[in-house]
């Protein structure tokens, strides 16, 4: 029979290398599993299979340097893991016992304990038993930051299993972004970056571990090893065993494509996370490692890490050669390498991503129909909003420059105006007071007056240093115990303070805390969009997209909705999958909606990089109109993924911790204010003035007069408006005639 596909040429800069210990390790792991009872009359295995699939071979290529004792250590935790693996498929996958897994997942947390009695019960099958033997020969080498970093990630390996059987039983197919999200918890490579600390002896400083070098590091490395073995293993996952969690399957499904095209549209991406693996090395560990005083020693640990994941990507590759796991045998024959292979290898695409040319004439934003089938609502209130914001806006100092800040008049109050965030606030919130929308219109107001004001001010200056304190001392605006703050030296700190101190007040401690967060990951958004500026850097697919949830304020809007019902809703069930999945896909939908819209303005008025339509062009190397279709379908997979979770899931979830009545409605109205928030987001982009081509050339063009005094370099601050240019009003808005005359308005 022959092959789905034929395995593309793969981007592998860092040569395998075989540990000198895999002789013992295989007789180790081969009596290790028998002791556990995997092999003959567990149903699963034979030794000839353990013989066969050859883990010790996959951990010696994937952890070369460590000594004998540690390689059967990690030997013995990947065959667990494998055995897992096919012991929950012949037992509930295959059988559709969705509920007898659930009840089998849970009691495995019992072998993992967090305290220093390691005692766990007794094992019950060999899944059990293996992980009961493992965990006290592992964790107490380690600190509880790693110990909590590895159950975690064991748990979602374990737990998620869940979500793939789910998808089987329903024969549902993930989308793309869904499935990279879910593949890292279910795929377990985030629990094998942990076993690689052990390996090399070396922990990732706790005080560091959270922050997005490191994350993008262990998710960029995760996806490479998973989207790998999806190449490896489709024809065994979807021929034989009827698997629907699979890349290749996934990109065939949502593009519409061959097997071979989707196989190699997965091996692009494959070399696309490996690039961006290398970049945050490159580029953000120094500066990591500055900012968090990381001493020598453990910065020599955390490159030992890095060094470690690197040896498991190329160790895993050349496993999956040998491997009669998986499909390899024409991998094996050489063949002659042409000029796409060679560019292929050399990871020479990733030159695409450095070589937009900005401020490209694109024309008008082409905007298709996009699948938002929830109704609008808008407040009453909306029209004092208006009023209000703008004079918030100009009393913060926002609609004049920046005392000693070049080029700082970003807003006038007629772009204020335009912008009309009121607008966005009355659908998102429909039912608010009239105090509690001109709140959610000032913390719009700001985030959007900041998200214009970085790239000018820091962008044309080339000042990241500079950004990086303006953004460093907004914490000092945002106490958590409502003290007073420092003399704001800007609107940015003015307008923070105040809209802080307006919102926090009545707020328990744990809510400000989470308030303060999602303002403080959406600043640092603004600093990783203006490093790639600076860099001429259009974003890897998978990297644009978690950080634009940021960037564009979701974590921020939605943690205001949230909050309205977290006393209802305990904290946990915010934290469990399908609520996570729920929030994302929402975030997503809006952040698409706003780069479809917001396409001319970005790419030819602003010379952005960060627009999911050019991400998508740059990818796939494809044009306009294809990359829009793609991005529109996207969105649309988006929306239904929440729908899903919403008809599917979410009972499940309230079944699970047992919600009374009042949570459950207070859980169907976090669902309800999440479709506001979508609704209200598109009715907005229809319905402003900061898209449209007309409104783009009144924003963009040069000031009418110039006011005798200074000129030449570094006086563009200078300039003043002449005396009687008529500033837009909300009465010029009160009709589509009106709207025309104000949209040809200087």
């Amino acid at each position: 029979m022959s092959q789905p596909f034929e395995l593309p040429d793969f981007y592998m800069p860092y040569p395998a290398r075989l540990n000198q210990h895999l002789e013992e390790a295989r007789v180790h792991s081969k009596q290790w599993a028998r002791d556990m009872g995997m092999l003959e009359g567990s149903g699963v295995w034979e030794e000839a299979d353990l013989d066969a699939h050859d883990y010790p071979l996959m951990c010696a290529y994937t952890h070369p340097d460590c000594d004998g004792a540690e390689l059967g250590l990690i030997t013995d935790w990947y065959i667990w893991v494998f055995f897992f693996d096919d012991h929950f498929l012949e037992v509930f996958k295959r059988t559709g016992d969705l509920s007898g897994g659930k009840d089998y997942l849970n009691g495995l947390a019992r072998f993992m304990p967090m305290g220093a009695d390691l005692t766990v019960p007794e094992p019950s099958n060999p899944v059990e038993a293996g992980l009961a033997d493992l965990w006290p020969r592992t964790v107490p080498s380690m600190s509880p930051a790693w110990r909590a970093r590895f159950a975690e990630s064991t748990r979602n390996l374990l737990n998620e299993s869940i979500w793939e059987l789910a998808n089987i039983n329903r024969g549902r197919v993930a989308n793309p972004v869904e499935y990279i999200e879910m593949r890292r918890k279910v795929g377990g490579a985030p629990w094998s970056a942990g076993l690689v600390e052990h390996a090399v002896g070396a922990e990732v400083p706790d005080r560091i571990a959270a922050t997005r070098p490191m994350r993008v590091l262990r998710d960029s490395f995760s996806d490479g090893v998973h989207l790998r073995n999806d190449l490896f293993s489709y024809e065994r996952e979807v021929g034989d065993e009827g698997e629907l969690s699979n890349g290749v399957l996934v990109l065939e499904k949502f593009l519409g494509c061959g097997t071979q095209e989707a196989a190699d549209a997965v091996n692009d991406l494959l070399t696309s996370r490996l690039h961006q693996f290398e970049h945050t090395v490159f580029t953000e560990l120094g500066p990591l490692f500055v900012e968090y005083a990381i001493d020598p020693l453990s910065a020599a640990g955390v490159l030992a890490y890095v060094k470690g994941l690197q040896d498991w990507q190329s160790g895993g590759h050349e496993w999956h050669m040998r491997s009669s796991r998986y499909m390899n045998k024409k991998a094996k024959t050489g063949k002659p390498l042409g000029m796409t292979s060679l560019v292929n290898m050399l990871g020479a695409k990733r030159v695409r991503n450095f070589t937009h040319v900005p401020y490209q004439r694109v024309g008008p934003a082409r905007i298709p129909d996009l699948y938002v089938p929830f109704e609008l609502r808008l407040s009453p209130h909306l029209d004092a909003a208006r009023r209000n914001t703008v004079a918030w806006c100009g009393e913060m100092g926002m609609l004049e420059p920046q005392n000693g800040v070049v080029g700082s008049m970003v807003w006038d109050e007629r772009k204020c105006v335009d912008i009309d965030l009121p607008l966005c606030a009355a659908g998102l919130h429909p039912d608010a007071t009239p105090e509690e929308l001109d709140l959610a219109s000032f913390w719009l107001a700001w985030g959007t007056y900041g998200d214009d004001y970085f790239p000018v001010v820091f962008g044309r200056s080339q000042n990241l240093a500079a950004a990086k304190v303006t953004v460093d001392r907004f914490s000092a605006f945002m106490p958590l115990d409502c003290s007073a703050t420092p003399a704001p030296a800007s609107a940015l700190e003015r307008g923070l303070a105040d809209i802080w101190a307006r919102t926090a007040g009545p707020m328990p401690l744990a809510d400000r805390r989470k308030l303060r967060v999602a303002v403080e990951d959406m600043c640092a958004g603004w600093l990783w969009e203006l490093a790639n500026e600076l860099a001429h850097h259009v974003p890897d697919p998978v990297d644009y997209m978690e950080m634009r949830r940021l960037t564009f304020g979701s974590e921020l809007t939605m943690s205001l909705c949230r909050l309205r019902h977290s006393k209802g809703i305990p904290d946990e069930v915010y934290a469990s999958g399908p609520m996570v999945a729920l929030a994302n896909a929402m975030m997503d939908a809006g952040c698409l909606v706003n780069d479809i819209f917001s396409y001319q303005k970005e790419i030819e008025f602003e010379g952005e990089v960060h627009n999911c339509v050019l991400v998508v062009q740059t990818f796939f190397d494809c044009d306009y109109p294809a990359a829009l279709a793609i991005v529109n379908d996207l969105l649309t997979s988006r929306v239904q993924q929440f729908e899903h979770i919403v008809e599917h899931e979410l009972p499940i979830v309230c079944d699970d911790f047992g919600l009374d009545a009042g949570a459950r409605r207070d859980l169907d109205g976090f669902v309800t204010e999440l479709r506001d928030w979508l609704a209200g987001i598109l009715n907005w982009h229809h319905n402003c003035y900061r898209y449209d081509e007309a409104s783009l050339r009144r924003h963009h063009e040069p000031p009418p007069w110039r006011l005798g005094g200074p000129t030449g370099l570094g006086t563009s601050a200078a300039l003043i408006g002449p005396p009687g240019v008529r500033h837009g009003s909300w009465a010029d808005r009160t009709s589509p005639s009106c709207a025309a005359t104000a949209a040809g308005t200087g």
